[in-house]
């Protein structure tokens, strides 16, 4: 019988044999001495890739670098939002630094809106879960995509514009998308993006580039480092290699340049604390109140034990208030936690804690924090159980609008990804049921650019519930105490049926 083969000497580590274990110097180290530092070399014409979400994970340092050098512009930027006036992105955009913006989001930033509408700024307006996979997908190395995000939409057909004229005309309009059917299903085709540069906020780093995120800070940091031909990083603490454990380590050294350390306060959008149902309710008159609460109310039935929810702003973050008892639901955000919990006490508040409406939030027990490029991930391929969002005007068959008014534009946000799965992610629209002028939001068709073409499942509103089909149409299945069949047919410009055991609303 033969003697076992001696493994260890064939295997001993050979690294050993070409570095000394006496060397002492760093051949790595990426660690600036400042922001000026590290966007000493950055030039333009350039695609900039810019990390965060409201204020949170925001590079405002190298943001700020960036701002001093006036000689960097004919800049085109791609982040979910521009800031505010004065703060973050907000400053480029009026040092005019930036030529073209990829967003999804104009939000209350009225600079960013003027620019845009008088012809200054270039803006190409694109969901948020496609920005993020558009980046992820161009740091793997995968050229193109298809998502269901945006099909049926003015941002497949080629019809949002992306420039204006000083008198208000469109110079240039957005590209058709290709489009493509799998198993019966249509998706259009996206191009990934590529940076030139990635300005990106962590919580720790060390002189090897490895990062950490903190709370809810990765959002679109995470995938947009990864993309970039130069990634600089910005630090709340830089550490010695080591410190951070190897399982902690959220963005990996390979794809970083440089690392600063951030400086300035962090800043929140909206500091909201923990209230009573009924205070976060109250709107205008008394009467405005109760409508709002008729419909929290209600919508909060719509809530299943078990259930992973996404709740879009206004009032379907407050549904959760009333949840009925012993129901437990998980709450997702896009921006990048599963387990979202209320608001905060005061003191509590934390920056790198927010949620889609950008207020400060907590987290539940068992919560999990994770990048925007996963977040919509979960979205798109209908692993959440049940999406509540608000509306502009729903049609018959179940299209939504509710991004764009004519001559104002706020953005699409994250809504076209929470609708492209309606075969998966049940949506419920949360409205009011005419609007301020007392005109009608359910119609047979809707007069607004679609967030999604028939997606709705259950129209809530403070008169009635409807169920929705794609195919059928409209069926009344509730009424709102003290309202007739005849009032709500007055103010629904849709035809619709009446369901055999029509009942009272029921909160």
């Amino acid at each position: 019988m033969s003697r076992p083969f001696p493994m260890v000497s064939v295997f001993r580590p050979i690294w050993r044999r070409n570095f000394s274990a006496s060397t002492t110097k760093r051949a790595i180290d990426k660690r600036c001495a400042s922001a000026n530092e590290a966007v000493k070399s950055m030039k333009g014409p350039a695609t900039v890739l810019v990390g965060g979400f409201g204020f949170s994970g925001v590079p405002n340092t190298l943001i700020d670098a960036v701002r001093d050098r006036p000689d960097i512009k004919d800049l085109t930027v791609v982040s979910n939002n521009a800031g505010m006036p004065g703060a973050g992105l907000g400053q480029l955009l009026e040092s005019k630094q930036i030529t073209k913006m990829i967003a999804s989001f104009i939000g209350e930033n009225k600079v960013f809106e003027k620019m845009y509408l008088s012809g200054d700024l270039a803006l190409e307006l694109t969901p948020q879960g496609t920005i993020a996979e558009k980046c992820a997908a161009g740091a793997a190395g995968v050229p193109a995509f298809y998502t269901p995000a945006a099909f049926g939409t003015i941002i497949q057909t080629g019809e949002l514009p992306v420039r204006y004229n000083k008198d208000g005309s469109v110079a240039e309009k957005s590209k058709p998308k290709e489009t493509r059917t799998f198993n019966g299903k249509e998706f259009l085709l996206e191009e990934s993006i590529y940076g030139d540069y990635a300005l990106v906020k962590v919580h720790k780093a060390d002189r090897l580039g490895n990062c950490q995120f903190r709370k809810a800070m990765n959002n679109f940091n995470e995938a947009m480092a990864k993309n970039a031909k130069v990634t600089l990083v910005e630090a709340d603490h830089i550490v010695e290699v080591g410190e951070i454990a190897p399982e902690d380590i959220h963005l990996q050294g390979i794809y970083v340049d440089a690392v600063i350390q951030s400086t300035g306060e962090k800043q929140i959008e909206k500091v909201t604390y923990a209230k009573d149902p009924k205070e976060m309710l109250a709107a205008g008159s008394g009467e405005a109140t109760m409508r709002r609460e008729r419909i929290v109310k209600r919508a909060a039935k719509e809530f299943k034990d078990g259930m992973y929810v996404n709740l879009g702003i206004g009032i379907p973050l407050i549904a959760p208030s009333y949840l009925p008892e012993g129901v437990e639901v998980v709450l997702q955000a896009e921006n990048g936690i599963l387990g979202l919990g209320g608001y905060p006490q005061p003191g509590e508040e934390d920056p790198d804690l927010i949620n889609p409406g950008k207020e400060t939030v907590t987290l539940g027990r068992g919560a999990s924090l994770f990048g925007s490029h996963e977040s919509f991930g979960m979205i798109r391929a209908g692993k959440i159980d049940l999406t509540m969002l608000g509306a502009l005007q729903v049609s018959q068959y179940g299209d939504l609008a509710n991004f764009m008014l004519p001559g104002k534009v706020k953005g699409v946000g994250g809504a076209m990804d929470l609708v492209a799965n309606p075969e998966k992610t049940k949506v419920v629209v949360t409205m009011e049921h005419t609007d301020k002028k007392g005109n009608p939001k359910i119609l047979p068709s809707c007069s607004f650019p679609l967030t999604g073409p028939k997606c709705v499942s259950t129209i809530i509103t403070d008169l009635a519930v409807f169920d929705v089909s794609p195919t059928e149409g409209l069926t009344l299945m509730e009424h709102a105490e003290g309202v007739t069949v005849e009032e709500i047919r007055n103010k629904t410009a849709a035809p619709f049926k009446v369901a055999e055991d029509l009942k009272p609303m029921q909160l």
